[in-house]
């Protein structure tokens, strides 16, 4: 009975009902489906006010309000972005919230802060799908416009503070717009260099929280802030400076930042979101993220991280980020990228892994859940869909397992982050 009990292992059941292929057009629908329930959102919000005599929905003590900004979506409808936190108590919020009937508009508000990371997931999925088209380009360019703070941070939506993990979706977004002009790039290089500690960590934000996941948003972020704007004769010079100091790297220190994210390697090779803190497949994806883009791999012994990293796949083929949890589709990313910044993405099952991972979409509504059987979201859905990217379907374009960015992106801005071989 003890000798039973010390291999039990947690994991899912996948069974003969679960989906096998992949569904392109039904994920397009359903991330595209976001920016419609956005629409039923904003309107339903000026009707209600409307009702309620507030005029074009917004109550005037919440108009007044610094936090509150006035956007015309067109020539016929205004809209109020109105933060949650300016007016969580008032009549005006409580009723609206109460009268609606769709549990897709609630969604929508109450996901309000993790906006920009949301559009991140859902613009490089649909893109990964091929069809960013179906996207409103111009609307998301100025929200993120607004979103733009004075200290040169980005927040997750209109009125929130500032955070590295939202100015990085942020310019993420812009890269694979071709849209950096949008923000004002100085001000987010002086934000990411104001946020480096001492000891080379970065706090998330000003309120001082020390993660690896903040020293992988800084070196990322500084990276792609690359300017593609040159004449053709100098392209060949503006390249090597890239490939060299990647975009804005510059502003920090590199070698302090990369001597805390070696402070955070542990005995099994990999690496926690702290010194002394457990081995975890997604901090360990940001870890190998931050040196690959800095160029400082030879500091991880691959093999050893490599088979931690490939003994995370279960009988059910799916991957978790730690022992003894269940497989989760996010980390079919997590623990794929960074096997494939080792050299070493055939240490793993992969047709174990594309069966379970398949297993996930939800053959209704579209998208990607984090097990069979349970509700998709669009997180999942851009991690289920660049796995298989990682695995080779060709029905879904490359994507870097460095940036998690469609790979024609990164080629475009010059970058080159390290991978490693066997």
């Amino acid at each position: 009975m003890l000798a039973g009990l010390a291999t039990l292992m947690k994991d899912v059941v996948l069974t003969a009902s679960h989906p096998k292929e992949l569904m392109l057009q039904k994920h397009a629908d359903y991330i595209a489906s976001y920016g419609i329930n956005k629409d039923e959102y904003e309107s339903g919000a000026v009707r209600l006010g409307e009702q309620e005599g507030y005029g074009n929905g917004v109550p005037r003590e919440i108009r007044q309000s610094p936090k509150c900004r006035y956007r015309r979506a067109s020539d016929s409808l205004a809209v109020w972005a109105v933060p949650l936190s300016c007016c969580i108590h008032c009549r005006w919020r409580v009723k609206f919230l109460a009268r609606q009937k769709l549990r897709k508009n609630r969604e929508y508000c109450m996901t309000e802060y993790l906006r920009m990371s949301g559009i991140y997931w859902g613009l490089t999925a649909i893109e990964l799908l091929g069809s960013l088209e179906r996207m409103n380009k111009q609307e998301i360019l100025d929200f993120i416009k607004m979103c733009q703070d004075e200290c040169g941070g980005i927040s997750a939506s209109i009125g929130h503070d500032p955070h590295l993990l939202y100015t990085l979706s942020a310019v993420q977004i812009l890269s694979m717009y071709d849209a950096l002009e949008v923000v004002n790039v100085d001000r987010i290089v002086q934000y990411v260099k104001s946020l480096q500690q001492p000891d080379g960590s970065f706090c998330g934000d000003k309120w001082g929280e020390v993660d690896t996941r903040f020293s992988f948003c800084a070196v990322a972020c500084l990276s792609l802030l690359v300017n593609n704007n040159y004449s053709s004769f100098i392209i060949i010079l503006v390249v090597i400076v890239i490939m060299e100091y990647g975009g804005k790297l510059d502003a920090i220190d590199v070698e302090k930042a990369v001597e805390f994210v070696i402070s955070c390697m542990n005995f099994d090779g990999g690496f926690g979101s702290r010194p002394g803190s457990e081995s975890h497949a997604g901090l360990i994806y940001c870890c190998l993220g931050m040196l690959s883009i800095t160029g400082h791999l030879h500091y991880v012994d691959a093999d050893l991280l490599g088979w931690w990293l490939c003994e995370r796949q279960l009988p059910s083929g799916g991957l978790n980020g730690r022992p003894e949890k269940l497989p989760d589709v996010c980390y079919s990313w997590w623990v794929l990228a960074s096997l494939c910044i080792l050299g070493r993405l055939h240490w793993i099952h992969r047709e174990a892994l594309v069966t379970f991972v398949l297993a996930c979409q939800d053959s209704e509504t579209g998208g990607f859940s984090d097990r069979p059987g349970d509700l998709p979201d669009p997180f999942h859905t851009l991690f289920g869909l660049a796995a298989l990217s990682l695995l080779g379907d060709p029905a879904v374009k490359p994507v870097n397992p460095t940036y998690c960015m469609p790979q024609h992106v990164i080629d475009r801005l010059g970058l080159r982050p390290q991978k490693l071989s066997i």
